[in-house]
């Protein structure tokens, strides 16, 4: 599973979870249905958006029909959504996955360097986007947009320059996401909506672009490779910038859309998509090379630590005497006073190894954590990825390992802010 629109259980209520479900598993389903088992690895969370939207302006009764049981739903049968907002999902989600995977085979990332490995990703690739062609021609989609719009990326990549603005990469996101948006319109039978779905759509490819961006942004650093903040020299507080004007131009063009069940919707483009963005600088404050930097407006979370002399952890402490004199040590260190203090023990395997805690999760908790990482390979990691997603690893394990790369991350959940952040809204929705 990928997407910036990850939504926690805390923080949607139980209908809207139900609802947010139900079009996860449309999606996964109509891909299964129309294309075999091995589609379903594109399901995706920000894919599931088109099928929210479809059905959030047409009547609930025409969008919804019954699944049976699924080992990823605890062998539960539900309803989920059908039709064509989960065709359409799935088209867009086919084409975008097989640009993605086309990018990973020109840049030879990982295990796509392997001459094997690139020349069956290809395969894949040309089979998604024909299969996403075929089902977008069944909704009156024409998925060539999409395709010219991932095609234009790798001209701008080579056109902008340091000094540009980080709009001028994502704009080939935009023209995608837009499109995408504004059809839902169309298949709801709503065609005033789709000039301002079109406008949230073209905000929402920004804002994701370059969220995207700053989550790989050491990364890229690290391995070379291209993004659009190094490429024009933007710093995280205008990336910051512009992913908060980008929700604001959501939310505003949102208003402008007339829905019948608009709180799904409302609750994933406006209270989510604010929540990634949070998400993603959260622990990327300061700048590089100028120290920390204070907290954009609206941030909820701790300030910036003061600057400290490498060498001075504790400051200097004036005594009536005069002079300057060390602090006393703390409890429990070497020399200092009060009962020496036990070392934090460690549960699960890795006691004593120095490695992550793999927490109480019992047989569920899989893959277990090796020190040091070991990364895997694209398709292997797909699988892994989406049995962590389907076993709640993502939000409810603390660390969970990396499906690609092995390395420790920390729970989703763990960033919700508050399970009642969306108390705040002071929408009519």
């Amino acid at each position: 599973m990928f997407g910036i629109i990850r939504p926690c259980r805390h923080r949607l209520s139980a209908g809207l979870h139900a609802d947010w479900l139900a079009h996860l598993c449309g999606l996964c389903l109509a891909l299964r249905d129309e294309h075999g088992h091995l589609a379903r690895m594109v399901t995706n969370y920000d894919g599931l958006i088109i099928s929210a939207l479809v059905e959030a302006q047409s009547p609930r009764a025409e969008g919804r029909r019954d699944a049976g049981p699924c080992p990823l739903r605890a062998m539960k049968g539900t309803s989920v959504a059908k039709g064509g907002g989960a065709q359409l999902a799935a088209a867009v989600s086919l084409v975008l996955a097989s640009a993605k995977i086309s990018d990973h085979v020109e840049d030879r990332d990982g295990a796509f360097a392997r001459r094997s490995v690139a020349l069956a990703a290809r395969r894949v690739a040309t089979r998604w986007a024909d299969q996403g062609s075929r089902t977008g021609i069944r909704v009156g989609f024409d998925t060539a947009v999409l395709t010219e719009a991932v095609d234009r990326q790798a001209e701008l990549e080579n056109a902008v320059r340091i000094g540009d603005s980080a709009v001028l990469a994502t704009e080939p996101a935009e023209l995608a996401t837009a499109a995408a948006f504004a059809h839902t319109a169309v298949l709801a039978g709503r065609p005033e909506n789709a000039a301002p779905l079109a406008e949230a759509g073209r905000l929402f490819g920004r804002a994701a672009h370059l969220l995207d961006a700053v989550e790989d942004l050491a990364e890229d650093e690290a391995a070379g490779a291209w993004n659009p903040l190094a490429a024009t020299g933007t710093g995280l507080a205008e990336a910051r910038r512009l992913c908060d004007d980008a929700v604001l131009g959501v939310e505003l063009a949102l208003r402008e859309v007339r829905f019948d069940q608009p709180k799904l919707v409302h609750a994933l483009l406006v209270h989510e998509l604010r929540q990634a963005v949070r998400r993603a600088f959260g622990h990327n404050l300061t700048g590089h090379g100028h120290g920390p930097q204070q907290p954009p407006p609206g941030w909820i979370g701790p300030g910036p630590r003061p600057q400290q002399h490498p060498h001075q952890p504790y400051p200097p402490q004036r005594y009536p005497q005069g002079g300057h004199q060390p602090p006393p040590p703390p409890a429990g260190a070497p020399g200092g006073g009060g009962p020496p203090q036990e070392p934090p023990k460690k549960k699960g395997k890795h006691r004593g190894e120095g490695g992550p805690v793999d927490g109480q999760g019992g047989c569920c908790w899989t893959p277990k954590f090796r020190v040091p990482a070991q990364p895997r390979g694209f398709f292997f990691g797909c699988a892994v990825a989406t049995y962590m997603c389907c076993s709640c690893q993502f939000c409810c394990r603390d660390p969970f390992p990396g499906a690609w790369s092995g390395k420790p991350h920390e729970a989703w959940c763990n960033n919700c802010d508050g399970c009642d952040c969306c108390n705040c809204c002071d929408c009519s929705c």
